[in-house]
């Protein structure tokens, strides 16, 4: 029938919500047939939303108006008046939802692009446009986060590296030293435990100790290094028995000790005796030992003396105290206020040719295969560490030493290295935090395992705080 093909045509061409419209007449005419011959209605743009739905509502009624002639279909007339109503109105409230989704939507795309816009990084003005370069390796890419940084960083500085310098004397109170602000001489039984347990606090468990040695027990010979009860054996047993895991480092020179200032015995025509000096050297190692110290570490520079030492520490049933041995002590300027610490520099004697500098047995600061040989040396005669001294300005010693031997490194940031940081720092001229950690950092960056340094407390210190922010 003509009836029946109509609606189908409608429902298979209907792509949007109002040609349900057809559909439905169809259905109806569908039903209406069967007493009387249908009527259809076209569906001819039923696709618009607009103007073309008017347009079938109107020709529907007209449809509407015959059928209802005729009994037989009146009921159906009537229902898709109905019907056509309803669907016309709901296409409009589905047409009003659809456009206040894409309002809606249309806000919000809004408002992120307006976010973007305020987040984008924006360039200078005047900035060049340039073409993609084409660079391949970007070391940058690693260092662009701080996960990343600290992911990948080689050389990571703690306490765990530091030796604390301390300088003792006989009294009870601290002796602030002039041009080392911040550190002071301490009480061998009072500001010496003070000190070392503030600092084993921060992290900092090793100590070496300086003895500020009255002036009336000092000789030209220096036997005061080795009285049993001295100064630094005195020292060194306070620490050990307050604090048993403390390291305890001690200095193996006869300059606190000799009345003359030099590292070793003077002679009259001022050439410093070496295998004299030597001899001194093992008895106060062997006392220091007996006083219950880690590691000693002769300064003196002598040629030979760490086989000497060591041979001495063994005889006396010593085997496992170490050395830490200044291999490479260069004859600097920047011990300028250590040797005013402790007091220790070349004096002037009547009749007696006193050198006014220690280059004589300290070494050339032009020199680095010297340095080496010193060290290669060392290690051959028996040291457990090399040292080198002082540290910054010797970074390329360090590297060296750490480079030609698999013995552990130690480098002395000195007092002179000290003193120019404190007075950069108090005179605003220098973050002094900053400028400090950098300092040890490039010391341990060259090869460095251990940090002398008079730093030691604070630097363990702003560690921490780095660690907890």
């Amino acid at each position: 029938m003509e009836g029946h093909a109509a609606p189908s045509n409608a429902c298979r061409g209907s792509v949007v919500a109002h040609a349900s419209l057809a559909c439905v007449v169809g259905v109806i005419g569908t039903r209406a047939a069967t007493s009387a011959t249908f009527v259809s209605v076209p569906s001819t743009g039923a696709t618009s939303l607009s103007t073309d739905n008017a347009g079938v509502l109107l020709r529907g009624t007209q449809s509407l108006q015959q059928l209802e002639t005729r009994p037989s279909v009146a009921w159906a007339g009537q229902n898709m008046a109905i019907l056509m109503s309803s669907l016309v109105a709901g296409g409009a409230v589905s047409m009003c939802r659809s456009s206040r989704r894409k309002t809606e939507q249309t806000s919000r795309t809004c408002v992120r692009q307006a976010a973007d816009d305020e987040i984008r990084p924006r360039v200078p003005e005047g900035t060049p446009i340039v073409p993609h370069l084409g660079i391949r390796k970007r070391p940058r890419r690693n260092r662009r986060s701080e996960a990343a940084r600290a992911m990948f960083t080689e050389t990571r500085l703690t306490p765990d590296n530091f030796i604390m310098p301390v300088f003792v004397h006989d009294g009870v109170d601290d002796i602030p030293i002039s041009s080392m602000p911040g550190i002071s001489r301490l009480g061998v039984d009072t500001g010496l435990l003070r000190e070392v347990e503030e600092a084993r606090a921060l992290g900092v468990r090793s100590v070496v100790i300086f003895p500020k040695t009255p002036d009336d027990l000092k000789t030209p010979v220096a036997e005061e290094c080795y009285n049993p009860e001295g100064l630094a054996q005195r020292a060194i047993r306070n620490v050990k028995r307050a604090f048993p895991d403390v390291v305890v480092y001690t200095d193996i020179a006869l300059d606190p000790y000799n009345s003359l200032g030099h590292d070793g015995i003077v002679r009259s025509d001022g050439v410093i005796m070496n295998d004299e000096t030597i001899h001194q050297l093992c008895k106060q190692a062997v006392s220091q030992a007996e006083a219950g110290a880690d590691y000693v570490s002769p300064s003196d520079m002598m040629d030979g003396r760490i086989g000497a030492i060591r041979d001495a520490l063994d005889e006396a049933g010593f085997s496992n105290v170490g050395i830490m041995a200044y291999s490479a002590k260069y004859a600097s300027a920047f011990y300028g206020p250590f040797r005013e610490a402790l007091d220790s520099n070349p004096s002037v004697a009547e009749g007696w040719q006193v050198p006014d500098n220690k280059s004589t047995y300290q070494q050339d600061p032009g020199n680095y295969k010297e340095a080496l040989l010193e060290a290669q040396l060392d290690e051959e005669e028996g040291a457990d560490i090399l040292m080198v001294k002082p540290g910054m300005p010797y970074l390329d010693v360090i590297k060296g030493l750490h480079e030609q031997s698999n013995l552990p490194i130690a480098a002395y940031h000195v007092s002179g290295e000290y003193a120019m940081l404190k007075a950069a720092a108090l005179n605003g001229w220098l973050d002094e935090r900053k400028a400090v950690l950098e300092a040890l950092l490039s010391i341990r960056r060259a090869g460095a395992t251990v940090i002398l340094t008079y730093y030691a407390k604070q630097a363990a210190q702003w560690l921490r705080e780095d660690r907890s922010s």
